[in-house]
């Protein structure tokens, strides 16, 4: 009972999506080493699209109908969540480290995601959160100086790493939109749907790049990083982000992204030899701390007394709280 409860729980949920997703930044950027960053985006998502069609055909509730509406909606998720951020991650690959992907995409989210919540109204301005916004973006500001530096990877490095911070405005575009996507409709065949509409505008993307790729040549490494992160990385870490968004909230479950940058950054320089230089080094660290700062305003939210309390964000309520609590 105790384990099937820890298991359950959604921060435990988020917490395996963490894992799953730290070590995808590097096993992303081996496969895009072998073949076009197009073809990479599409193998990670197409694969995720048919191991979540199966997992829908398997275990889904087959008898709950889902509403056009809703259909709709998580496929334009997925145009966000999936074909654009991807489109911009794995061009980003190609021409910056997996390093300076795993720093800036999982904390510029969660930065991104509570100044709309700040501009919108939905969160208040205190000292904390502002400080640390001023301090995230002054982080963001070093970080990328120390990209175009001398020491830093020149201008290719620099274009990587803004194709990487697109790719945090689209997931932060893509968490807010989490609860609305999640209405009346359970995770699993959300995050499908979401999946495939992004799969097949990631398909027609890299249509005319594959025709180029020596497929009978590619190392087997390649075909087992493409298995991980189209099964781990894209459909179970997708659904169980979903789960988690549902049940705690977009500001919660975006808190957790900075588990992140720990797993990625061991990942990066052991497995890949990547590194940066000082000056990213105190950029990423002024990033970090100033996102943690904005996002917690010191506070711990998973200490609430009441699990399944809504966050501080004024996310609209759904009237599907108990349920996915339940589900989860």
């Amino acid at each position: 009972m105790g384990t099937t409860s820890r298991f359950s729980n959604p921060y435990t949920l988020l917490m395996v999506t963490m894992v799953l997703w730290g070590s995808s930044f590097s096993s992303s950027k081996s496969v895009v080493e072998h073949v076009p960053h197009s073809v990479g985006a599409f193998l990670r998502f197409g694969g995720g699209a048919v191991a979540l069609l199966l997992a829908v055909a398997t275990v889904g509730r087959r008898t709950a109908r889902v509403p056009a509406r809703n259909g709709w909606l998580a496929a334009g998720a997925g145009v966000l969540g999936v074909f654009a951020y991807n489109g911009f991650f794995f061009w980003g690959l190609s021409l910056a480290p997996s390093l300076d992907a795993g720093i800036l995409i999982p904390v510029m989210s969660p930065v991104l995601t509570s100044t709309f919540l700040l501009l919108t109204g939905k969160e208040k301005a205190t000292w904390a959160r502002v400080t640390g916004l001023a301090l995230g973006l002054t982080g963001a500001g070093i970080f990328f100086i120390g990209a175009g530096g001398s020491g830093g990877g020149g201008s290719s490095r620099l274009w990587g790493d803004a194709l990487f911070l697109l790719s945090a405005v689209c997931w932060a575009s893509y968490t807010l939109a989490g609860p609305r996507v999640l209405a009346g409709i359970e995770p699993l065949k959300a995050t499908t749907y979401a999946t495939c509409a992004g799969a097949v505008l990631l398909g027609v993307l890299a249509a005319p790049d594959a025709a180029d790729v020596a497929w009978s040549e590619l190392p087997t490494s390649v075909w087992l990083n493409v298995v991980f992160l189209a099964v781990g990385a894209a459909a179970v870490a997708n659904l169980l982000y979903y789960r988690g968004v549902k049940t705690v909230g977009p500001a919660k479950a975006s808190l957790m992204m900075f588990n992140v940058p720990v797993i990625n950054t061991l990942c990066a320089t052991l497995l890949l030899n990547e590194s940066f230089g000082w000056l990213q080094g105190a950029g990423a660290l002024v990033l970090v701390l100033g996102a943690v700062l904005a996002v917690t305003q010191g506070k711990l939210p998973w200490r609430s007394t009441d699990a399944n309390a809504q966050p501080p964000v004024a996310v609209e309520s759904t009237g599907h709280e108990d349920a996915a609590a339940r589900s989860v």
